[in-house]
């Protein structure tokens, strides 16, 4: 089997150099070219078609983010950041992966020891295997999505039936409207034979199409263009009678666990809760120190709720968000004032710190709460455990986001298998059926 091809992005010989010995230690790889800044990065993924690519953020010309922009909309493959860790490269590395990056990895500096650059050679390449996989599946929705475009733009009106002005019997109803229909959460349950798969909403014809990995983005989501700031939030309307945002009386809990591909996943499922919603969300997104300070305040911005990086004996309310800190665990704890956030530094659980495992667990004895777990795209198995307990101990719904939606189909995989996930959806669709499930 021919190595898969990587093409390099950065300015830095020397960088450039480093890498490309990184990625050849493993022999499943070699690069196939190089480029200097986002310029030559957009003509040289046009020209080799590279299976998988790394991007530096900083270059002359063009930067990062905007070569990544124009690769996504005519060639999208996928893409992994090298960043540094000051704020401003933090905040562009979060951007660049709800642009559709596919992940990013912490740039080394040439006064890097040997063994620090080994580790990042080796996390390097293991993002590269997964990285590959998904090459032809992005390539292959990214030719779908034009021709469904095209499609769109083709296709003639439909002519009204003219020959009767008599108006069929239900018109102006839809089969969807039905009261005991609308009380149902939408879904298929994991393991039933006759459940048809998911399937993702068709491409606007209006927008162009984007890459695979890039989730559909609902409009009220639509994000500030990547490298500037953040849009203001939006104001937020007078909250909807017996409404108790800012309450740390509820019934309700939402924990959701994510890794590659999360800060998009979590982009749109935050901008699909409504600001009314009668629940806290604790999310789990596997990163490291700095960056999830940088991915709150993004998230911040996404929808009504408000989104924090989540502070240790933070009490826990309606309408918030609490993203854990990375290189911190986040439990769930409750004292005669109400429930509360604890923070860990204690070993990694599952390879990981902060862990979902850990998160899942910790609902585990609250079951006076009704308790709503949800795991979304991300390599591993992170969360399946956890998420098995948690369903064990009566938890109110489990559910998975399912493959068709996912950037990588690996956490959600692993808590279809176990058998902890009752119900499996389309990203597009989780929003919904939270808020369904929490608001009756």
């Amino acid at each position: 089997m021919s190595p898969y091809r990587v093409l390099v992005v950065d300015d830095s010989a020397f960088m450039r150099a480093v890498i490309k010995d990184l990625i050849e230690e493993d022999p499943a790889f070699e690069v196939a070219g190089m480029a200097r800044n986002g310029v030559e990065a957009i003509e040289a993924a046009s020209r080799l078609d590279p299976d998988a690519m790394t991007l530096d953020l900083e270059m002359p010309e063009m930067n990062g983010i905007d070569a990544l922009e124009a690769i996504m909309a005519s060639n999208p493959l996928p893409v992994i950041m090298f960043s540094g860790i000051s704020e401003e490269h933090t905040s562009l590395t979060i951007a660049a992966l709800q642009q559709g990056a596919f992940d990013f990895i912490r740039k080394p500096a040439a006064s890097s020891p040997p063994g620090e650059i080994s580790t990042i050679g080796r996390l390097l390449r293991e993002k590269l295997h997964t990285a590959v996989l998904i090459r032809e599946r992005m390539r292959r929705q990214h030719e779908e999505a034009a021709l469904a475009a095209e499609r769109a733009k083709t296709a003639k009106p439909r002519q009204p039936d003219r020959r009767s002005s008599v108006p069929p019997a239900g018109a102006g109803k839809s089969g969807t409207e039905r009261p005991d229909a609308a009380a149902k959460p939408a879904g298929r349950t994991a393991g039933s034979p006759s459940a048809a798969a998911p399937k993702l909403p068709a491409a606007k014809p209006e927008k162009p199409a984007g890459p695979p990995s890039a989730r559909p983005r609902p409009e009220a989501a639509a994000e500030p263009k990547a490298g500037r700031p953040a849009a203001s939030k939006p104001l937020r309307p007078a909250a909807t009678a017996g409404a108790a945002a800012g309450s740390r009386n509820f019934e309700h809990l939402i924990a959701v666990g994510t890794s590659t591909g999360g800060p998009r996943a979590l982009q749109e499922l935050i901008a699909g809760l409504p600001e009314d919603l009668p629940a806290p969300v604790l999310i789990v997104q596997h990163m490291p120190p700095r960056f999830t300070a940088s991915l709150a305040k993004r998230l911040d911005g996404a929808g009504p709720l408000t989104v924090h990086e989540a502070v240790d004996g933070q009490p826990v309310m309606t309408g918030h968000v609490y993203l854990a800190p990375g290189g911190n665990h986040m439990r769930l704890d409750r004292d005669e004032r109400g429930y509360f956030i604890r923070l860990s530094q204690d070993e990694p659980v599952s390879g990981h710190r902060p862990s979902v495992d850990v998160l899942y667990r910790s609902l585990v004895p609250h079951g006076g709460l009704k308790r709503h777990g949800v795991i979304l795209t991300g390599m591993g198995s992170d969360g399946a455990k956890g998420m098995l307990e948690l369903k064990e101990s009566g938890a109110a719904s489990t559910i998975a986001e399912s493959e068709e939606s996912c950037v990588v189909y690996g956490m959600p995989r692993s808590c279809v298998e176990n058998g902890s996930c009752v119900t499996v959806l389309p990203l597009s669709s989780i929003a919904k059926e939270l808020s369904v499930r929490c608001l009756g």
